[in-house]
């Protein structure tokens, strides 16, 4: 079953925060025996992320979505999910006492006392208000909440609270799926080759072994190795294995050097 990525915020299109949940995501996948099968980023623009929602609901991919969950004017994410579902935002009434819970925590840290009906109190609630029909997504940094709906698994922006949530929807709703699927992959550097050379070698490989991708990574090279092709098979072990033999038994033929990196 794929897993996509959403990634929610002007801050990473415009340069002012680099993105760093696609790598953790990765990492968090893989650690389960998973990966990700795509990711987009959308600036915070409504009508953009609703569109982008809409085709992804539409599909059968567990999807994560981070950031834009917040109550500031620049958050759209809670109401383009909703939009894009066809249902009204709704207040979570579990996801209530949290954020009051929150806010009286808070107080009490100050040493004042709360108004669970001051305006700012009010209007906090509203980050507890979520598309009809949400589930929750607990928070164990300041336990306000994230949601699910649909195969879909919204977080905050902030990684120290949305990638310690992502691992608990992984491992609460899709244990099942983890390690069911038993892939490697083998690699090597060739050097002094051109990709069209090296082309009809990769196609008759992919040919012979259906069970494996193979892959052509071109590096002008650098002050530590130079310019050269990685040259590489992922997929089914077994078939890996045999499809990798075959690729450096032709490369050896063709008298080309390379040295295999796994």
């Amino acid at each position: 079953m794929p897993f996509g990525l959403i990634i929610i915020g002007d801050e990473i299109l415009s340069g002012k925060r680099s993105d760093k949940h696609l790598p953790k995501v990765i990492e968090l996948l893989a650690e389960r025996g998973l990966r990700l099968a795509w990711a987009e980023i959308v600036g915070d623009d409504r009508p953009r992320i609703t569109a982008l929602l809409e085709r992804s609901f539409a599909g059968p991919d567990i999807v994560f979505s981070c950031g834009g969950i917040g109550a500031t004017p620049d958050d759209h994410t809670r109401q383009c999910a909703a939009a894009a579902l066809g249902v009204p935002l709704a207040l979570h009434p579990e996801g209530k006492l949290l954020v009051q819970e929150r806010i009286l925590d808070t107080a009490r840290e100050a040493g004042v006392d709360a108004d669970l009906d001051a305006p700012e109190n009010l209007q906090r609630l509203k980050l507890a208000e979520f598309p009809q029909g949400a589930a929750l997504i607990p928070n164990p940094y300041n336990r306000m909440p994230g949601f699910t709906v649909a195969r879909h698994h919204f977080v905050p922006g902030f990684p120290i609270m949305a990638w310690p949530m992502i691992a608990w929807v992984l491992d609460n709703h899709y244990r099942d799926l983890f390690h069911r699927e038993a892939r490697s992959e083998r690699s090597l550097l060739v050097y002094g080759q051109a990709e069209a050379v090296l082309t009809p070698l990769m196609e008759r490989v992919e040919t012979a072994y259906p069970g494996v991708n193979v892959f052509s990574l071109p590096s002008v090279g650098d002050n530590k190795t130079r310019r050269h092709i990685e040259l590489g098979v992922k997929g089914d072990p077994l078939q890996v294995l045999a499809a990798f033999g075959e690729m450096c038994e032709e490369l050896t033929r063709m008298a080309a050097e390379y040295q295999v990196q796994n």
